[in-house]
C-alpha cells in the first residue's frame, strides 16, 4: 500500500514536473498547492534530492526542481525510495527479502508464491511508468479507479 509519504512525494513530483523548464518552486508553495504539511514535505524532498531525482538551489530564484526530464524518472524508483520495497510481504521482496518465522519451506509456500506474482505485476507497471506518463494520465494518486493506458504499462 502506498503510504502518505509516497503519496505526498508523488504529488510534489507532479507539481514540479508541471513547472516550465528551468523554473524552481519553494517548498512552501508546493506544500500549499498540494495540501501537504510543510515539515513532512521537507523530509520527502530531501530524500528525493539525495537519490538524484530532485535538485535544490538556495537564495533568490531558488527552490526545488527535477534533476532530469520527467521522461527519465520512473515511478517505481520514486516509490521504493520513499516507501521501500513494492512487495506486499517481506518474503516476496527482491530487494529486502526476509524469511517468515512461520514458514517451513519458502520455495513451496503458496502465500509467498502468490505475493511474488503480485509484486511482479506491480513492478511491471511502476518500473515502466515515467513521471511524464504519470503527469499526462492526470497524476492521480488517491483512489485511482481508471485503468492505465496501455502505453504506460509497456
Amino acid at each position: 500500500m502506498l503510504t502518505k509519504k509516497g503519496k505526498y512525494g508523488l504529488k510534489a513530483l507532479v507539481d514540479l514536473a508541471r513547472l516550465p523548464p528551468g523554473e524552481t518552486a519553494f517548498i512552501n508553495d508546493v506544500a500549499a498547492r498540494n495540501n501537504i504539511p510543510k515539515k513532512f514535505l521537507d523530509t520527502i524532498l530531501l530524500e528525493l534530492r539525495n537519490v538524484g531525482i530532485l535538485r535544490s538551489k538556495k537564495g533568490p530564484g531558488g527552490g526545488y526542481s527535477l534533476s532530469r526530464p520527467a521522461s527519465e524518472i520512473r515511478i517505481g524508483h520514486v516509490i521504493r525510495t520513499l516507501d521501500g520495497p513494492l512487495a506486499p510481504i517481506r518474503c516476496a521482496s527482491r530487494t529486502a527479502y526476509e524469511a517468515c518465522d512461520d514458514c517451513a519451506d519458502p520455495e513451496t509456500c503458496q502465500v509467498r508464491r502468490s505475493m511474488t506474482d503480485v509484486r511482479d505485476a506491480i513492478a511491471a507497471i511502476l518500473d515502466n511508468m515515467t513521471l511524464e506518463q504519470f503527469v499526462a494520465a492526470g497524476g492521480q494518486v488517491e483512489g485511482a479507479t481508471e485503468e492505465l493506458p496501455i502505453s504506460a504499462a509497456s
